[in-house]
């Protein structure tokens, strides 16, 4: 392919015969004479044949020019001047306007549109010149090699299930025949799903490197051009370079930009899109399991594939990368800080009791972060407080000491926060409370309560999310026992709340009088869908409506009554508490620990039922 230099020289000659050619046009075919040689030759009678344009004219002469050419061209000349020149025996001619510039200018144009075609080329084969069109249907997969591949799984951490499963695959392509002998196949096709951060491009490059074979990694955004066809000959290319190196891994990475749905979420014209799906569901088919090429692809979006991709003989696996557990996590903190220098304080399995639903990229966003405000601060070692500090800043967001509040506000935000505080502390199983303080944080927060649960939880009883309802309207409660009226600032936790009780009766089938049914059902998948885009046309009536209304009515009211039950009977608590946080503006777990001694007791439980 022409590409760089090539691709320079091969612009430069085109430029170069452009202007020869040029050259070559302005040369006269005729002879060129003097003005006053052809009136001589005119006078003379050797001009057997005239013809007169409006600045030259041109003829043929009876008797030839010493250099052998009988056909003439002159430019002309006033006639009143051209006789006077005349009888005073002076040689004289015209001047042609248009030499060899002016027939560059005339050129221009052309060359323009050349530019701009060599271009546009350019830009859509990611290639200069020539190249760029000759490339536009080949691959642009990069490729490892066994020495450019030095992820392992011993990088890979948190993800133990995942890893046993691309074992296997490992073993097939370091040992091809010798797993093959009671006549088991490699699999074709392993999709890689989990949520974003999960490590699922890292897993697939820890599975070229264990097995030392080459790695072709492309993104499914990169199949696709604005010319039809394009995506098509690049899946051919790669497929086929794969086959050449194999044993080889190709990944497609985000295969959801190119795999998805035929019909079900197009907008416009999907040719292209479809054309490029077709060549690779028929690339797969022609799969040789003997040829030792695997394909791994990577989405976190397989709600929206094609099911013809999805079926078995294409992709024969689907491994799921979830969020990693409380084990997982220490697992991954391990291979992140290996590269910190720590204080004796810090504890991994204490960082990561901290860190519920985080994934492997947002553990290693945290220990980064926890480096810088470490080296902020110009410490000789990273602390725990710092990872303390570091989740702070990423769940609540950035201190903002600079925003001034005035003492009533002040005294509103410490009374609300504190009445989060009590009512967690009062009910039996709540979330710890880590840390409280009324400093601004983030966008809106005025004050903030991280309350973080100390094991992972799969399930929710009925008394659990209303226990969750109680302390998130704790708040509000303690504004109406000790203000005696409510602030804008429970804003959040009203919705937080509300949305709890709608899913307890829509979802969850937990209000006795609409029963065990589900009158709504959310898509399921790994990304957060918007409320406008996951809302369902109704499939209940008007009457079930009201009544869904008031379920949801009732339970946030008895989560709120419940909360200020609670801090009536520690109404001095709620104050002691409050005057403390005003004071000092944060209490940690230290002082929490202290208030949880004194803290409202829960009511009885069949008093609540």
């Amino acid at each position: 392919m022409l590409t760089g230099r090539k691709g320079t020289w091969v612009t430069v000659g085109a430029l170069a015969l452009m202007l020869f050619l040029a050259w070559v046009q302005y040369i006269p075919p005729v002879a060129v004479v003097p003005y006053s040689d052809f009136m001589r030759e005119l006078k003379a009678g050797n001009v057997s044949e005239l013809r007169v344009y409006g600045d030259r004219v041109e003829g043929d002469l009876v008797s030839a020019l010493p250099d052998g050419r009988k056909h003439f061209v002159a430019t002309r000349v006033e006639p009143g001047f051209a006789r006077e020149l005349n009888e005073l025996g002076v040689k004289f001619t015209g001047v042609i306007q248009t030499g060899f510039w002016m027939q560059m200018l005339s050129w221009l144009p052309f060359l323009l549109i050349a530019a701009i075609w060599m271009g546009a080329l350019r830009g859509a084969g990611g290639k200069g010149g020539l190249g760029g069109l000759l490339s536009m249907g080949r691959s642009r997969a990069r490729i490892f090699v066994e020495t450019g591949v030095k992820v392992t799984f011993d990088d890979v951490a948190g993800v133990d299930e995942a890893k046993a499963e691309l074992e296997e695959v490992v073993a097939f392509l370091k040992d091809p025949k010798g797993h093959s002998r009671l006549g088991a196949r490699m699999p074709k096709g392993i999709l890689l799903v989990g949520p974003p951060g999960t490590g699922k491009t890292l897993l697939a490059r820890a599975v070229a490197g264990q097995a030392g074979v080459p790695f072709f990694s492309i993104n499914g955004s990169e199949f696709v051009e604005m010319f039809v066809g394009v995506g098509a000959a690049r899946v051919r290319d790669l497929f086929e370079q794969a086959r050449q190196r194999a044993p080889a891994i190709v990944f497609i990475d985000e295969i959801d930009a190119l795999g998805r749905a035929r019909g079900a979420y197009s907008v416009g014209g999907q040719d292209e899109k479809e054309q490029t799906l077709n060549q690779l569901l028929a690339e797969l088919d022609g799969f040789d399991p003997t040829a030792g090429v695997v394909l791994l692809a990577a989405t976190n979006r397989p709600e929206i594939l094609d099911p013809a991709l999805l079926r078995a003989g294409r992709f024969d696996r689907q491994v799921l990368l979830e969020r990693p557990d409380r084990r997982g996590r220490v697992q991954i903190l391990n291979v992140h800080l290996k590269r910190l220098r720590l204080a004796a304080d810090v504890d991994p399995g204490q960082v990561a009791a901290l860190t519920p639903g985080f994934s492997g990229a947002d553990l290693a966003n945290l220990v980064n972060e926890a480096a810088l405000l470490a080296t902020r601060r110009d410490a000789a070692e990273v602390a725990l407080d710092d990872f303390t500090r570091a989740i702070e800043r990423i769940v609540a967001g950035l201190e903002k000491r600079n925003r001034i509040l005035n003492p009533t506000e002040r005294r509103v935000i410490a009374v609300h926060e504190m009445g989060h505080v009590l009512v967690a502390l009062a009910l039996p199983g709540m979330d710890k409370v880590h840390k409280v303080s009324i400093i601004p944080r983030g966008v809106g927060a005025l004050g903030y309560t991280i309350q973080r649960p100390t094991e992972d939880r799969y399930l929710m009883t009925r008394r659990e999310l209303e226990d969750k309802m109680a302390v998130l309207l704790g708040g509000r409660a303690a504004e109406a026992l000790l203000v005696g009226q409510v602030s804008t600032g429970a804003e959040d936790d009203l919705a937080r709340a509300t949305d709890i009780a709608r899913s307890m009766v829509m979802r969850f089938g937990m209000d006795e009088a609409l029963g065990h049914v589900a009158y709504e059902h959310r898509p399921a998948g790994l990304l957060p869908v918007p409320e406008a885009l996951a809302a369902q046309p109704r499939q209940y009536s008007e009457t079930t409506a009201h009544e869904i209304d008031d379920a949801v009515r009732r339970l946030v009211g008895a989560a709120f009554d419940r909360a200020t039950s609670l801090l009536e009977d520690g109404k001095a608590q709620l104050e002691e508490g409050s005057n403390r946080l005003l004071a000092r503006e944060t209490l940690d777990e230290a002082d929490l620990a202290q208030l949880a001694k004194w803290a409202p007791a829960p009511a009885p439980a069949e008093a609540l039922a």
